[in-house]
């Protein structure tokens, strides 16, 4: 028998491992449909994840059934069918009803299934790389930020909670180019201190990463940033809301929402085409530090040998 922790595991993974057929009737494509939806918690993709696997059991669930299965509490199902769209669970297990007994009768819709859930996130990502390539068809806007961040010295990176991982690798490249880049990964009074230091020290600009779920210390800290005079790029995949409202440029990029935690291949790419945008904005200063970092690297033998 598995533990509970195991079972949780196994409730929320994402595919068996086997590839699923070319075409097949399913009620997976209308599940999917129903609850494709960004701003689910991890918790509640497991929920969705739980029911597409199952649905013709988990249809006649009762809450308190289904929470069990999952391993979540009641509210959390509660909350999950309101995220969907529904009134509520009754609503919610109506509806999977109706798709589940046309399932077997046999009159649910044939799908064609190109993949697993693995490739199913894949495809989302690529789709989120073209509207990317999309908004790239004009770079005036990348090109004019590269600039502004290249000659604030120094320059704030800014990324809380989920949102560290995005940031230190901008960070951790931009110092290859420019003289003075600050990270900041926490929130409160380290956030603050930082920020206020940085426009001290005449910095102008900070850049922010802000990815589902957005935390509230990352609201505060952008509030605080403007507040002390400094300007602020955010990457986030929202082009409305309080975020982007208090942000003097705002990147909307898609991330990968498939999996039971996001996947990032757009933002990186966004992250990449700024560095790319601050390495052209100074190309003297670009050349001679890359130059003296590989003397240094060569020096100290940082890289192994390829």
């Amino acid at each position: 028998m598995p533990s509970p922790q195991q079972a949780r595991a196994q409730a929320s993974a994402i595919t068996s491992g086997k590839a699923a057929p070319e075409a097949e009737v399913s009620p997976s494509a209308q599940l999917r449909a129903l609850f494709d939806r960004p701003r689910l918690s991890p918790g509640q993709r497991r929920i969705a994840q739980y029911l597409i696997e199952n649905i013709t059991e988990a249809a006649f669930l009762s809450i308190t059934d289904l929470a069990d299965r999952v391993g979540v509490s009641q509210p959390s199902v509660t909350r999950f069918a309101s995220a969907v769209g529904f009134s509520g669970y009754p609503a919610l297990r109506e509806k999977l009803q109706s798709i589940a007994l046309g399932t077997l009768a046999g009159g649910g819709p044939a799908e064609e299934i190109r993949g697993n859930e693995l490739q199913a996130a894949v495809d989302a990502e690529i789709e989120n790389l073209e509207n990317l390539r999309r908004d790239f068809a004009d770079p005036n806007l990348v090109i004019d930020i590269g600039r502004k961040l290249s000659s604030s010295a120094p320059l704030t990176v800014l990324g809380l909670r989920i949102s560290v991982s995005l940031a230190e690798y901008f960070a951790y490249a931009a110092r290859r180019i420019h003289p003075d880049v600050r990270l900041v990964t926490r929130g409160g009074s380290v956030a603050y201190d930082a920020l206020l230091q940085s426009r001290e020290a005449g910095g102008t600009w900070v850049l922010a990463f802000s990815m589902p779920r957005h935390a509230q210390e990352t609201l505060t800290a952008v509030r605080v940033a403007r507040g002390a005079g400094l300007k602020v790029a955010l990457i986030t995949d929202l082009a409305l809301g309080p975020l982007a409202d208090e942000a003097d440029v705002v990147f909307a990029i898609g991330t990968g929402s498939r999996l039971v935690f996001d996947s990032y291949a757009a933002p990186g790419v966004m992250c990449s085409a700024l560095l790319q945008a601050m390495t052209d904005a100074d190309p003297e200063r670009t050349q001679a530090r890359l130059e003296e970092y590989e003397q240094v690297a060569d020096q100290h033998h940082f890289f192994l040998r390829d």
